[in-house]
Parts: structure tokens; sequence; C-alpha cells
């Protein structure tokens, strides 16, 4: 049974890794295709890291299985979103489709202040002293 399981978690994650590199191929921009490649290979890599502990039966297959996807999952993200970020912030163009830039649209619009802001006193004197504890 876990041979099925492991032949099926296998295909799973080489099939999703094969569409990461279809997805970097086909897609119109440095944006759209690291957000399609980055989700594809986390999810091929864990199912390829999960398949990979079933077939080896063994605690330090295992172990080093659930720290490799710990770590795509951790790290990927935070890869796309820099790479992302600092092609926008170096100049790279967006499609010529995209319809919302939302960090223009954000930067020109920001978002109002939430809740009031500190009070200052003009005078000093305004300010109530505390109050001594009373015994």
């Amino acid at each position: 049974m876990t041979g099925l399981a492991s032949s099926i978690l296998l295909l799973t994650g080489c099939t999703f890794l094969l569409l990461a590199a279809l997805g970097i191929v086909r897609m119109p921009d440095l944006y759209i295709r690291m957000s399609s490649s980055s989700k594809a290979v986390t999810l091929g890599a864990g199912c390829l890291a999960v398949g990979l502990a079933l077939h080896m039966n063994d605690a330090g297959v295992t172990t080093r299985s659930i720290l490799l996807i710990l770590l795509f999952l951790l790290k990927a993200p935070v890869a796309a979103h820099m790479l992302g970020r600092s092609a926008y912030l170096t100049g790279l163009p967006l499609w010529e489709a995209t319809t919302i830039d939302e960090v223009t649209a954000r930067a020109e619009n920001p978002p109002e202040p939430r809740g009031e802001p500190p009070a200052t006193a003009a005078d000093p004197t305004e300010i109530d002293p505390p109050t001594p504890p009373q015994s």
C-alpha cells in the first residue's frame, strides 16, 4: 500500500514540477512567471519529499523530508516576493495587459491613518500630574 501511495506522490510531484517549468516558459512576464513557478515548485517538491519518505521508510529520511518541506514553505514565498520587489523597483515593466498596478496605486493614494493621533500638549502645565496613591 505504501508503494502505491509513494508512487502516486512521486508522479504528482513530477507533474507539478513540469507545470512549473511550463509556467516559466509560457507566462508573459517575470511577475506572473515567479508566481506560478514558486507555487508549483513548492507543491511539487513537497510531494516528492513525502513520496520519498514513504518509499524509504526510514526515520532519517523522513526527518530530512520534513525539514525540506518546511524550508520550501518558508523560503519560496519570501524569495519570490523579494525578487519581484527588486524587479519592480529597478523598473522591469509589467505585462501590457496588466490592468492594476497596486504598488503605484498605493503610493498615489496612501491609506488613512487608523485611530486618533497621540495628544500633545502645547503647554506643559496642561498635562495633569499623576495623583499620589492613597494610603
